[in-house]
């Protein structure tokens, strides 16, 4: 099989959550062929908890309202199986124990080839706007564990570490010539389109 051939089939899905103020919680879910072509696009109306939410949840509210609610809604309307979900919000997570393909969190920035894959703390000077940045100042959050794939930082789960395999093991062919952070903000951009759309 041709490698053409073979990044037409892997199709990646594409998942993350966009605040708008007052108007909510707006969810999109992109997959992708290998060649970064859309075959689906789902997105959620807006999703505003209550105060009683607010108290109930603390702590929990924004992985169950990104990963559970949001996320679980759009997998669920994807009519394609992927090899694997991505994020770049890390409560997204939570949808991890809901779905049965891998899960990762693109991390800001590409690995600069100075830095030591073995430190976490070190991480890219900026990042993108939604995106998770982990640096020597903001070490990576408990239970996450960093890894690289091409030039791309990725974090799972900790207690999801065959995650890290089978995102190695399905993606690592391509993961050079492809930007795993840019599909995020085609996301973003048709979010805002159907924003505004039904203002």
């Amino acid at each position: 099989m041709s490698v053409a051939k073979a990044s037409r089939e892997v199709t990646l899905g594409f998942l993350t959550v966009v605040e708008h103020g007052a108007d909510g919680l707006f969810g999109g879910y992109l997959v992708l062929n290998g060649l970064g072509r859309p075959l689906e696009f789902h997105c959620t109306e807006p999703v505003r908890p209550s105060r009683a939410q607010e108290i109930l949840y603390g702590p929990t509210l924004r992985p169950f309202l990104f990963g559970e609610q949001i996320g679980g809604a759009l997998v669920n309307r994807s009519k394609r199986p992927v090899a694997a979900v991505l994020t770049d919000q890390e409560p997204v997570l939570a949808l991890r124990t809901a779905v049965d393909c891998p899960m990762a969190l693109v991390l800001a920035g590409p690995q600069r080839p100075e830095t030591n894959v073995g430190d976490p703390a070190v991480g890219p000077s900026a990042a993108s706007p939604g995106r998770c940045r982990f640096d020597p100042a903001h070490g990576a959050p408990a239970g996450l564990a960093l890894f690289t794939l091409g030039t791309h930082r990725l974090a799972v789960l900790g207690g999801s570490s065959e995650d890290r395999h089978l995102i190695t093991e399905r993606l690592g062919d391509w993961a050079h010539s492809f930007d795993l952070a840019e599909p995020f903000q085609r996301i973003r951009e048709a979010i805002e389109e159907a924003r505004q759309g039904g203002s």
